[in-house]
């Protein structure tokens, strides 16, 4: 079977489906359209056939978008695929109106709602009406949390025989494996891995450990990831104080989650937010939003805490109640995180639920 994938990022593509991907190629052939970016050829140099396909990950702009149509429908007349499998919002709304125009089989994966959802207005109005279209004759909806496809069902944009929830990507439990807690109590050591953008609650997280670090708590923070938007004069500022480190993107997260005592992902949305499995899978324990998306990584008070979204105050209790907690504490809630990702998260079983519905 030709299974044609499209997508909207090297990255994510190559990090969160990878291992799904290599499960396709034992039998099938499989071609990818997305922008090129440095981790095409790791995915080339599986077996994947790349086709390059520009978008613009954000923001809707009618030219461009309208030219991202037509190259879907070449590339969907060219390759002429026995199934089509798209991931986010631009290839999952643009691409199966294109497999549903060109009668080919689709199946989406819905890895969040993005901002459009949030608010009643002109937009979300917009993109309801797209994803209704585009996703008519999908055979398979997938969902990574339960509330993203209830408000897909209520909204009448699926069927429920349409819909399957997975437990988001899944977390690769060899590659994350269980790391020794670090000893050394002193300075707390937060990480956030993400976009340096304000969607994922990097205000927040700016003035909760500031507070902190005005207050005398010794703590530190890493940031890891590129900017979405301008935050470097105040990433500067804060360095300069003393209390966080800049790292920018980072291809091999792994050294960082060892060295971290708490990851903290204070996001106002997600899919499923893919850190709070990587970081919980090592054997830290989590902070996060209580939101649909990151809250169903978190066990709260056993495995890590959740806080109000969007709520500085919420959040800066949690940071400090998680600072005056023993070693003991600390590592139990760690290890309470790993195993929850083995129960839920594996990656192994996520693969297999989603070949089982194609």
């Amino acid at each position: 079977m030709k299974i044609l994938i499209l997508a909207n990022y090297d990255v994510g593509l190559y990090q969160f489906r990878k291992e799904l991907i290599q499960e396709l190629l034992k039998c099938n052939e499989v071609i990818i359209s997305l922008p090129y970016g440095d981790l095409v050829v790791p995915l080339k140099t599986m077996g994947c056939k790349f086709i390059d396909t520009p978008l613009e990950r954000r923001g809707i702009n009618p030219i461009t978008d309208i030219h991202l149509i037509k190259k879907y429908f070449t590339i969907l007349k060219s390759e002429k695929p026995d199934l089509v499998i798209s991931y986010t919002i631009k290839p999952n709304i643009y691409g199966g109106f294109a497999c549903r125009r060109l009668k080919i089989p689709y199946d989406m994966n819905i890895t969040g709602l993005g901002t459009a959802f949030e608010n009643d207005g002109i937009l979300k109005r917009l993109v309801t009406y797209m994803y209704k279209y585009s996703c008519k004759r999908a055979h398979t909806v997938y969902f990574e949390n339960s509330e993203n496809k209830k408000i897909f069902i209520d909204e009448r944009i699926v069927k429920s025989n349409q819909a399957c929830l997975l437990s988001g990507a899944g977390v690769n439990l060899e590659h994350y494996s269980l790391a020794e807690y670090p000893e050394k109590t002193e300075p707390v050591k937060f990480l956030f891995m993400g976009r340096v953008m304000k969607e994922k609650g990097i205000e927040e997280l700016f003035a909760a450990m500031d507070r902190l670090y005005e207050e005398g708590y010794k703590c530190e923070l890493d940031i890891l990831g590129g900017y979405e938007e301008n935050y470097e004069a105040a990433i500067h500022s804060y360095e300069n104080k003393g209390w966080m480190k800049y790292h920018g993107y980072i291809k091999d997260v792994r050294p960082f989650i060892k060295q971290a005592h708490c990851f903290v992902l204070p996001s106002w949305h997600e899919g499923m937010a893919n850190t709070n499995l990587e970081c919980a899978a090592m054997g830290r324990p989590v902070i996060t939003s209580n939101i649909h998306g990151c809250m169903e990584a978190v066990e709260d008070g056993v495995s890590g805490y959740l806080f109000e979204c969007k709520n500085v105050d919420s959040l800066y209790e949690k940071m400090k109640l998680f600072t005056e907690l023993s070693y003991e504490q600390r590592k139990n809630m760690g290890l309470a995180g790993r195993k929850r990702m083995e129960e839920i998260f594996d990656k192994k079983k996520v693969v297999a639920k989603t070949i089982e519905n194609l």
